[in-house]
């Protein structure tokens, strides 16, 4: 019945009652998802009418009630037919302002149609496979990228830009051709960045660094949504980038780096939003070449060095272990080193184990992120080794007991989640240096089986990355529990069936394969 009212004034009436009807039609529908399939032909003629109505020289106010019907139907798939056509789609690119490559955007009084136009392409898209394949024939991702230069250092808009990223954001997940096309034709890389530059209003003091007010207002809602559907499209135009990357685009992805280390060191407006936006941020570094992520950490100022310094003094001198890592001013420092962001993807992650669900979504990328970071850069393999797997003390429990980080990822190293299991193992064997009798120290030898066994390390020895050979000290606690170990070793069965040492039982092995070889 709604419909068919709309649609008799739709079709019959002024600007002014056609206005009235589609804002009441909006108001009674705008939380509605699913709709009767009776009505289906009436709302495909609604459309229909209404791209009718939108070519027409009509108020703006009416305009944007169009706009908002018209989205609220093409929520339903069922319909889409009538819409997605090249006629009705260009309709939307025009009232968008994604047509006019010179027209700035200067009437505020427009913003609302352009916000909605967006909106309704952002639904028609995702959708409509139709409408997919028009946005390639239209070169609408090009349009998009022209926008946001409209939109660049332009305060109140940032609704505009946001829908315009998450339409970008949209075509790049649906069509791999125009990931390249954003990559390297539109230059995606620097201009999405500079998006996010703007969202968190960034003052650099360096060429990859960027001033923290750690006292200042928490982004608004407005920038924290515009700089998550950034970090989304980004994600897709960077996915491939550790497989093609070039030395010439290392100052690029180092300059993104240093933004997203930015973004990891501010908040958002509620906790919920802060999680969400460093959510997308790592998901994003992943995508970072390793080689740029240096840029994580940053040498202390000559003022910090000073009071990293005094802070170190006022240590105790039985303290002399932990004396390497300091907080001063709400910075985290090590050897010298602003570990701020490492130490915020250390929470982020120990927050993720401790929600004990959804773990290969929400906890694998940060895993991964911080095992690749160990293994590349030593001052970050240093600190996390630090933080995690501090001199151990505790000598009376097993290493899955407890609450410290250490006991929580150990008890990871068994869960039921092969790929969960296995970058948990990872990341602490990366911490030792890769080094089997350390990850034993730490871990135990049932916990850690499942990775030796993997990398046919159960008979001792390390892996095969190099790492530096700073000492690993062990604490007076371990020293006097360390012969108590040898209670526990791995064990396999001699050639006769009997059980012995493992190595043992793997060197007889060794001498019957040789001898079988020389036989005749």
């Amino acid at each position: 019945m709604d419909e068919e009212r709309a649609l008799y004034i739709v079709r019959a009436g002024e600007a002014g009652a056609i206005e009235r009807v589609l804002r009441d039609y909006s108001d009674k529908h705008r939380a509605t998802f699913k709709f009767e399939s009776t009505d289906e032909d009436k709302r495909k003629k609604l459309c229909e009418g209404i791209f009718k109505v939108l070519i027409k020289d009509i108020p703006t106010t009416c305009q944007v009630s169009c706009l908002e019907v018209l989205r609220i139907l093409s929520r339903d798939k069922k319909v889409l037919v009538p819409v997605t056509t090249k006629e009705n789609m260009q309709i939307l690119l025009r009232l968008a302002k994604l047509n006019e490559l010179d027209d700035s955007l200067e009437k505020v009084s427009e913003f609302p149609v352009i916000v909605e136009s967006l909106k309704c392409l952002c639904n028609i898209v995702f959708n409509s496979q139709m409408a997919q394949q028009l946005s390639l024939e239209l070169n609408l991702a090009a349009k998009l990228c022209n926008l946001l230069r409209k939109c660049k250092d332009r305060k109140f808009i940032n609704d505009i830009k946001c829908f315009d990223l998450r339409l970008l954001f949209l075509l790049s997940l649906l069509h791999t051709d125009i990931r390249s096309q954003l990559r390297y034709e539109l230059q995606g890389l620097p201009l999405l960045t500079q998006v996010l530059e703007s969202a968190f209003s960034i003052k650099w003091t360096d060429e990859y660094e960027s001033a923290i007010d750690h006292n200042g207002p928490p982004l608004s809602p407005q920038e924290t949504d515009c700089a998550i559907e950034a970090l989304k499209a980004l994600f897709n135009v960077t996915v491939d980038s550790w497989k093609v990357h070039k030395e010439s685009d290392s100052h690029q992805f180092r300059v993104m780096a240093a933004v997203l280390r930015h973004c990891l060191l501010i908040v958002g407006p509620t906790e919920d939003k802060t999680e969400e936006l460093h959510s997308n941020a790592v998901n994003l570094l992943s995508n970072v070449p390793v080689s740029c992520l240096d840029v994580l950490i940053c040498p202390l100022t000559h003022e910090e060095t000073a009071q990293e310094a005094t802070t170190l003094d006022e240590l105790p001198s039985n303290k002399t272990a932990e004396k390497e890592t300091v907080l001063k001013n709400n910075t985290m420092v090590y050897n010298g080193m602003n570990m701020e962001a490492i130490h915020v993807l250390l929470s982020f992650m120990e927050k993720r184990i401790d929600k004990g669900s959804s773990y290969r979504e929400g906890l694998t990328p940060v895993l991964s992120l911080l095992t690749e970071c160990s293994r590349a850069h030593r001052n970050i393999r240093k600190f996390l080794k630090d933080q995690v797997l501090p001199p151990l003390r505790d000598v009376t429990n097993r290493p899955e007991v407890g609450s410290t980080v250490r006991n929580k990822l150990v008890r990871l190293m068994t869960h039921v989640d092969l790929g969960v299991k296995q970058i948990a193992a990872e990341f602490l064997f990366v911490l030792c240096k890769e080094r089997v009798d350390s990850l034993l120290k730490y871990t135990g030898y049932g916990n850690a089986a499942g990775l030796l066994a993997a990398r046919g390390l159960l008979a001792g020895g390390r892996g095969d990355n190099w790492y530096s050979e700073d000492e690993d000290t062990d604490t007076e606690e371990y020293k006097n529990a360390k012969p108590k170990e040898e209670l526990l070793k791995p064990m396999g069965l001699k050639p006769d069936g009997t059980i012995t040492p493992l190595e043992e039982a793997l060197n007889q092995y060794s001498v019957i394969e040789e001898t079988s070889s020389d036989t005749d």
